[in-house]
């Protein structure tokens, strides 16, 4: 039945990760050519209404990064156009966009997060953070509060660091969000179809996950599956879906979770259109599952039209 339809590949878009959108764009174009699907390739611009129109597009399959991809614009767009998409919808991704709601929620839900502070540009002129906004101790994780691929994210252990982490915050959006730095190991959490595909532990050779760590071979290390206990890996993951669940998500997600010294987990963040290119983590994860990367396209755009 998919097979004849039109299928628009949603990629690049004009956000800080339009090139890692277009290379999960064409890897996910060229999965789907492979098994015989009528699939378009699409760099979404300003006109995107329009190309939608006239290339016939019956169904969206959304690989933008960042921006008005993920944070329900895309989405909303397609909604009233009647085009179905693959992934999370408005609410949802809007949510998973915005690092300050989606904390909000999850501690409504009793989801671990790390303590933090949310400040504007405004609310911060003039004032001394260290010593009067910020209820915790050095170290701390500056960044936006929507953005993802850890672009514009720092970490500060000095106060000295403070004003540079800020401005480059501030690059990237009107509100930025001051974490405590939770020392520990980074599991990630693999989501399709509200069950849980696996998870891997990213260990990074250089401070953190950082944007040149996610997207350079070499940089990082992949421990799949987790070097966990049985019951602490099933703990990371159960958690891993109820973020997913909270926020309305559907289809295919990454949770990013950190597991402390001391054994709590902590949920940093969902992504709703997570990377699909050759470095990217959802894949590898699905390959646990022996779900190889053409199989994984079909499943996330089997859910538009059974879910």
């Amino acid at each position: 039945m998919l097979t004849g339809k039109k299928i628009g590949v949603l990629m690049g878009g004009d956000s800080p990760e339009r090139e890692v959108s277009l290379r999960s764009g064409m890897a996910i174009y060229r999965a789907l050519e492979r098994r015989g699907y009528n699939a378009i390739a699409i760099d979404v611009g300003r006109d995107i209404c329009n190309v939608l129109m006239k290339e016939g597009v019956e169904i969206a399959f959304l690989a933008l990064h960042g921006g008005y991809g993920e944070d329900g614009s895309i989405q909303g767009l397609l909604e009233v156009m009647g085009i179905p998409y693959t992934g999370s919808g408005v609410l949802a991704s809007a949510l998973s966009m915005d690092k300050e709601a989606s904390k909000k929620v999850f501690l409504y839900h009793r989801i671990k997060v790390p303590p933090f502070v949310v400040f504007s540009k405004e609310e911060i002129i003039g004032r001394q953070i260290y010593r009067d906004l910020c209820p915790f101790e050095l170290p701390w994780v500056i960044k936006p509060s929507k953005e993802g691929s850890s672009i514009g994210v720092s970490i500060v252990r000095d106060e000295r660091e403070i004003t540079a982490a800020l401005d480059s915050a501030f690059k990237f959006g009107k509100r930025i969000i001051i974490e405590r730095y939770i020392k520990g190991r980074e599991i990630q959490v693999g989501i399709l179809n509200n069950r849980i595909l696996g998870s891997i532990e990213v260990r990074p050779k250089k401070e953190f996950y950082s944007y040149e760590a996610k997207y350079t071979p070499g940089l990082t290390e992949y421990i799949s599956p987790p070097d966990l206990s049985p019951d602490d890996l099933r703990r990371v993951e159960e958690i891993g879906l109820s973020a997913h669940v909270v926020l309305g998500c559907r289809g295919a997600t990454r949770v990013d979770t950190i597991i402390s010294e001391e054994g709590d987990v902590y949920v940093l963040e969902v992504n709703t259109i997570p990377g699909m290119t050759e470095t990217s983590l959802l894949p590898k994860i699905a390959r646990q599952s022996n779900l190889e990367f053409d199989a994984l396209i079909e499943e996330i755009l089997r859910d538009v039209v059974e879910g």
